[in-house]
């Protein structure tokens, strides 16, 4: 039976993807109708950062019991927040394009995430490069608690130290400031909360595929 927080997610996603299209939107100039990118490039680093912040609080905890699950959920929540860093960064090159008129810039915030997801990528190649789990557990967990911290220095304290095209940094007003008003907001927050459950329901099916996959390697 499927539980009621997934349900929600279902409903929330459904309603943002088509409420996205469908429903008026401020129009402001640059942005015109590009603005409905609001809809799903900013709910996936929401989602990311989530998940993310997931994945390191079960890898403090696997330093502090030494719970393989404790693990196994860290690398889930990990890999499903490196997903939705790259569906992030997809949907804000297309954004880019249409708001700047190309896909990538010498922007302080957009090299920082990608300087930020290439540590993520570097803590997968990790956990693949090493064989025996415990170790593997072990190096990646104490990886993981330093990377997160550096990950939030990088996207949200550095750019804002300098100027950015990016909203919110470098003295450039965010979307709360100037335009978010009550029409994206019916949108936005459904979306937020809508991709960022999927995000976990991706982790916990991972989870829940990673035990089976043990289970069979070791029945007993």
């Amino acid at each position: 039976m499927i539980s009621w927080w997934k349900i929600l997610g279902i409903i929330c996603v459904l309603y943002a993807l088509i409420g996205g299209l469908l429903l008026p939107v401020p129009d402001l100039p640059i942005l015109e109708q590009s603005i409905r990118n609001l809809f799903y490039h900013v709910p996936m680093w929401f989602g990311m950062i989530l998940l993310l912040l997931a994945s390191v609080i079960h890898a403090i905890k696997f330093l502090s019991k030494q719970n393989p699950e404790s693990d196994l959920k860290s690398a889930a929540y990990a890999n499903a927040g490196i997903w939705f860093g790259i569906m992030g960064l997809i949907t804000g090159m297309i954004w880019a394009k249409n708001t700047w008129g190309t896909y990538w810039t010498n922007d302080p915030k957009l090299n920082s995430a990608a300087i930020g997801m290439l540590i993520y990528f570097a803590y997968s190649v990790l956990r693949s490069s090493i064989d025996d789990e415990e170790k593997r557990a072990r190096v990646s967990a104490v990886y993981n608690v330093f990377s997160f911290p550096i990950f939030c220095v990088l996207v949200f304290i550095l750019p804002r130290l300098t100027d950015s095209l990016h909203p919110g940094n470098g003295g450039n007003p965010g979307f709360n400031s100037y335009d978010l008003d009550s029409r994206l907001r019916m949108v936005f927050y459904p979306a937020v909360i809508g991709w960022s459950i999927i995000g976990f329901w991706i982790a916990d099916l991972s989870i829940r595929y990673k035990k089976l996959e043990n289970k069979q390697i070791n029945p007993s």
